[in-house]
């Protein structure tokens, strides 16, 4: 084992903000000059700190307010070929002393790492603002009234509502005995809702660092009109069918592709991409990129050693052409590292965690307008990968399934298993949305279109 985590009392009390960015870089320097006096080689440690607070509601009430505040320093140290990490959340000198002693402790019962390079020096980093004020702002009350409106809906409508309304902010600081020193900070919000009208349900969800950029009552609406509309549904039968995909139902299933763009999975041979790269695999209208700098973004501007993030092409016009890379893995491969790495001590060496997939013009409207018979996908849920290389994926559709007959929505219909293959549904894609953050439950946030795309498999009807 390389990682440890200790627990004491909670170091400071829920709600009353973040740190002065000061005083935790003054922490993070008392742990690199405690490390001093021990015999680590070399030191990094990570500052990370959450001022987080959530609303959360069923059965058209709110049931539950929850509050977090904390910190947490993560130390890594290295020596004689080793290295590993221990984490605390006590922030006393004893404690922070005591961490680095378990890291070392843990490093030295590990083998030699012929491969461990150094801890990187001084970076340059590219600026990057996600806080605004007005998500920082945000009270309780504020959540609650607008809670309270998307239930006054649900009631006004027959419907029943569940869901979430969360807002708060974080920072990270990393740093290392070799002068290295970077810091992010960032706000966020986030409102989920699932209407219920009977047997049917619909949901729908947004995040973002500012909370004005999505407004629940929209949210909430659209919902309870989708769960009106999925009442009585029809039953179809399995095969292959034009489906119109929402933007969080493409998240869901495309989230799947990341690690196969880096360049560790890629060594292991357990990326899709193995013998495909610089070679057509998807549509010629499928282009994506690693941006850690793109507007509807959040994260951080490094990675897991301090790094700056590149921004990578990683598909071209449907021809994967670039991956990511680690510190690591770029030594290995004789390449640049494009600031990916995840925090060591790990084994998946790096990912992209910041996709984004080139759009189009569609509107959902204009890709029903053009189904003559298809479906309209709201979310999928339950994904599994069936098959790594060809990238074939089973799951379920859930919350909205719709048939689309004559260019309209003419009714509801029973949810559906689907099997298929990720590769081959991004070369049948006929229609493309514009690109927008898109947010869901299987997948982390990426900027991704809606689409249209024929001959998706379903191979089965659920029993709800």
């Amino acid at each position: 084992m390389s990682t440890q985590r200790t627990k004491g009392k909670p170091n400071s009390a829920a709600g009353g903000g973040l740190s002065a960015a000061g005083e935790v870089r003054r922490l993070l320097e008392t742990v690199l000059r405690l490390a001093k006096k021990t015999p680590a080689e070399e030191t990094e440690v990570h500052v990370e700190e959450v001022d987080d607070s959530l609303t959360r509601f069923a059965n058209n009430a709110i049931h539950q307010n929850v509050a977090e505040r904390g910190i947490t320093v993560s130390v890594r140290t290295l020596v004689d070929g080793r290295t590993a990490r221990a984490t605390t959340n006590r922030l006393d000198e004893d404690s922070l002393r005591g961490a680095i002693e378990a890291s070392l402790s843990l490093a030295h019962s590990q083998p030699k790492d012929p491969r461990l390079l150094p801890v990187p020096g001084k970076q340059r980093y590219r600026v990057v603002n996600r806080v605004v004020k007005s998500s920082a702002a945000v009270r309780p009350e504020d959540r609650a009234r607008a809670v309270r409106r998307a239930c006054d809906l649900a009631i006004k409508n027959g419907q029943v509502a569940a869901g979430i309304f969360a807002t708060g902010e974080s920072q990270t600081v990393m740093g290392n005995s070799r002068g290295l020193l970077a810091a992010y900070r960032e706000t966020h919000a986030e409102f989920s809702i699932t209407m219920q009208e009977g047997a049917a349900t619909s949901w729908a969800k947004a995040n973002s660092a500012d909370v004005r950029a999505f407004d629940p009552q929209k949210l909430a609406a659209r919902a309870s009109d989708k769960a009106h509309r999925a009442l009585e549904p029809r039953e179809l039968a399995p095969g292959r069918y034009t489906v119109i995909l929402e933007p969080s139902a493409v998240l869901d299933l495309v989230g799947f592709l990341f690690y196969d763009f880096a360049a560790t999975a890629l060594a292991d041979k357990r990326s899709c991409l193995n013998d495909r790269l610089g070679k057509p695999l998807f549509g010629k209208n499928i282009s994506i990129t690693d941006d850690a700098y793109h507007p509807l973004q959040l994260g951080a501007h490094f990675d897991g050693e301090g790094i700056p993030r590149q921004r990578v092409m990683l598909v071209d016009r449907g021809v994967p052409k670039n991956l990511v890379y680690s510190r690591r893995s770029a030594r290995t491969a004789r390449k640049v590292p494009t600031g990916h790495g995840l925090a060591l001590p790990n084994e998946y060496g790096e990912a992209p965690m910041n996709l984004v997939f080139a759009g189009g013009t569609s509107s959902l409207h204009e890709m029903i307008a053009s189904t003559d018979r298809g479906l309209l996908v709201t979310r999928l849920w339950y994904i599994r990968e069936v098959d790594p290389y060809e990238k074939v994926m089973t799951g379920m559709t859930r919350d909205g399934l719709y048939l689309v007959e004559r260019g309209k929505v003419t009714s509801a219909v029973r949810n559906f298993r689907f099997n298929q293959s990720l590769i081959e549904m991004l070369g049948n894609v006929e229609l493309l949305g514009p690109a927008v953050r898109a947010t869901g439950e299987e997948a982390f946030e990426m900027v991704v279109p809606a689409m249209k795309v024929r001959d998706v498999h379903f191979s089965e009807v659920t029993k709800f």
